[in-house]
Parts: structure tokens; sequence; C-alpha cells
């Protein structure tokens, strides 16, 4: 891993040599590139999803703009007061609904919030989701729907020009320094484009899951998930996102957003999406609590390990808390089932591939069978190790 580290630093030198031109200032690089050093960090001590726990327990809810910073403007309506009635409804819904989960907000009345706080208050209560409300605008009154966004990098000028909507709040705070240079232009957004957050994945697929959820509920136009430099998902340490819940210069949107059936509507949709995503990441470490379907299991997990110890990938796709039989009803049809204990939790694998794509292949299989959170383990010795750490050992060979 450490390796691992210096590859990744030594990476970042190259690419700072390579478009050092584009920055406006010596500061901004330098400081730019300690918050690299401390993300390849973040991603090397492993704050993955994954491995933060098997539960999502605490959710921030970030209602954009408040207080000095109205947001965008419409002509009945102002973005601050549309995203803060949305946010309460969402986190109501969800206190009602998902009393297990903790929820957060950055703001519960007309304050102004500065964005780099909006991330602290996420980080600092160690959020598992971080979810940002926002509204959107264009000099054309024809665009209407909604745009759900992950921190990435832009891939049109439109992106860019919302973004660069959103982040304009920084200009009513009083403290630049916080964002290392950032002054909005596109050369910042380049270099923003260097972090790539660990939590990509999980971040897109909130994204979509909302993009759909808030279609079939609200009857919206999804307009789809989208990347570019949202400084407010910028140092989140959990899958974030940002969602556009219309435009506020189409009449007919902003008439529905300004409405309480259409605020309701859209906070319905983001909960569904939020409680799907809760849902999925949750089975995936799934606790099996049904006496009946518990059997004694094989005295200990088979060693499939070769004598060359080679690298061998598995399909994970069930977990119980008790030992289950690898012959039980339910696993029939499935090939090579074997288990490993972990944190005393039974999981469950399926297949012994030496090759990763033979593994990712059964994956879909397993999948359409109904196991549709099944995802490839990799094992060196029978223990259980990262995707990263077979490719290295792979590599080695």
């Amino acid at each position: 891993m450490f390796l691992l580290f210096l590859f990744v630093i030594s990476a970042a030198m190259t690419t700072f040599a390579n478009i050092g031109s584009i920055f406006k200032s010596s500061l901004f690089k330098s400081r730019l590139f300690a918050s690299l050093v401390f993300a390849v960090l973040i991603l090397s001590g492993g704050i993955l999803s994954a491995q933060r726990g098997v539960k999502i327990s605490t959710v921030v809810i970030d209602a954009g703009h408040g207080g000095k910073d109205p947001g965008a403007s419409g002509k009945h309506s102002r973005e601050k007061d549309i995203t803060l009635a949305i946010a309460l409804k969402l986190g109501h819904y969800i206190q009602k609904y998902m009393p297990g989960v903790r929820v957060i907000y950055t703001r519960k009345t007309d304050k102004f919030i500065p964005l780099y706080k909006r991330a602290e208050i996420a980080n600092k209560n160690h959020a598992d989701i971080f979810i940002s409300i926002h509204c959107n605008s264009n000099p054309s009154p024809k665009p209407y729907g909604t745009e759900t966004y992950v921190l990435g990098l832009h891939k049109n000028a439109a992106n860019l020009a919302v973004a660069q909507k959103e982040n304009a709040a920084i200009l009513y705070e009083d403290n630049p320094k916080e964002y290392d240079g950032f002054d909005n232009s596109p050369e910042s957004y380049i270099a923003m484009s260097l972090f790539q957050s660990p939590y990509l994945n999980e971040s897109l697929d909130l994204a979509t899951k909302i993009e759909h959820q808030v279609h079939s509920v609200a009857g919206r136009k999804a307009r789809g998930v989208f990347q570019a430099g949202f400084l407010v998902l910028w140092r989140t340490t959990m899958p974030s996102v940002l969602i556009e819940t219309g435009f506020l210069s189409n009449p007919k949107e902003e008439a529905y957003l300004l409405s309480k059936k259409g605020q309701t509507a859209i906070a319905l949709g983001i909960y569904r999406a939020f409680r799907a995503y809760k849902t999925e990441f949750e089975k995936e470490n799934a606790v099996n609590n049904n006496p009946r379907e518990h059997a004694p299991a094989p005295k200990k997990p088979a060693n499939t390990t070769s004598k060359t110890a080679r690298v061998e990938y598995r399909v994970q796709f069930f977990t119980s808390s008790y030992p289950v039989r690898t012959g039980a009803k339910h696993f029939r049809g499935i090939q090579q089932v074997a288990y490993y204990k972990q944190s005393g939790i039974y999981k469950y694998t399926a297949g012994h591939f030496s090759r990763l794509s033979d593994a990712v292949a059964y994956q879909y299989a397993l999948r359409k069978k109904g196991y549709k959170d099944a995802f490839v383990v990799a094992f060196f010795q029978n223990k259980r190790i990262s995707l990263k750490q077979a490719k290295a050992k792979g590599e080695k060979k």
C-alpha cells in the first residue's frame, strides 16, 4: 500500500509539472497538492463505504444557499427558500419512516453557511451520505427537469456553467483561503478534476436512483446524472450528490417548485432513492436471522488454494449470522459454494476463478438469478484480500 501511495504521489507531481502553467499562483499549486496528499492518505487508509460499517446510520441534508445568498431567482421565487422547504420535508420522511437513521441538516433556517462548512458538518458527524439540494436556472425559459451531480470533471460547457453558478456562493464568504486559491475560473476546475473521490461509484449509484425516483414519483423530466466540480462536494468523505430539482427560469416548473405538492413529491422521490440505496448497501452485509434456514455447516471453510498460492477470485452473494449448509435448497444451481467468516458473519461465495474477468462474468450470472448485490472478492492463501492487492500480486508474477 505504501508503494501505491508513492506511485500516486509521483503521478500527481508529474501532472502538476505538465499543467502547472494553467495555475495562477504557486500558492494554489502547493495547497492543492497538500490536499491531494490528504486525499490519497484517506484512500490508502481504506476509508471506503464497504469498510465504514454494515449500516447507513447518518445522513446529512444540505439545503443550498441561505441567508445573504439567495441562489437562483425566478419571477416569484428564491432558490434558498425552495431548497430549505424540500430539505426539511426529506428529513421528515427519513425520520418518520427510517427511525434508525440520524438526520443532520446543514441549516434548518434562512441562514448563510459557507460551502466548506457544509462539508465539515458532514465529516465531523461521520455521515454515511451527503445530499445537497438546489434549484437550476437558465437564460432561456425553455429548459426544465432535474439533474443530479457528483464530483468530477465537467463534460461540457453547460455542466461547467451549473457548477460555476452554485460555486458563486463563495463570493458571499469572508475566508477565501479555505478553497486553496480556487477562484471559480475554468482553470480552477481543471485543477479540481485531479481529485477523484473514492466514493465515485457509490455517488453515481445514489444519483442514478434519485433521477429515477424523482421522475417516477414526481413525474419530473430526468435530464440525467452528470459530473462537475462543486465545492460543496469537494471535501466530503462519503458518497455525496447534488440534485438540481428544477429550473426556476421555467415559469411552469417554478410554480411547481413553489407548490407544497411539488416540494413534497420531490422530497418523497429523493427519500425513496435514499431508502433504495440504503437497502442495497445493507443487503450486501445482510444478516439472516431465520432459524429455519440454519443447518450445520462444514467444520471449516474449504481450502481451495493451490500449492502455487495464486490469487483466486470468487463471487460473494449471501451472508448470514448462522452457518448454512453449502448444499442448502436456496443454493441449488450455484457452482462451488464456499464460505468464510468475518466479524462474526458467515459470508458465502460461489466459484473459484483464476481470472478476474471470469469472476465478473459469473457475478452478472448470479445477479440474473436474483442475487442483485453479488460482487467479486479475492483470496490469497485462503485469506480475503482487496482487489487492489490481488492485482498487485498478479503483476508481481
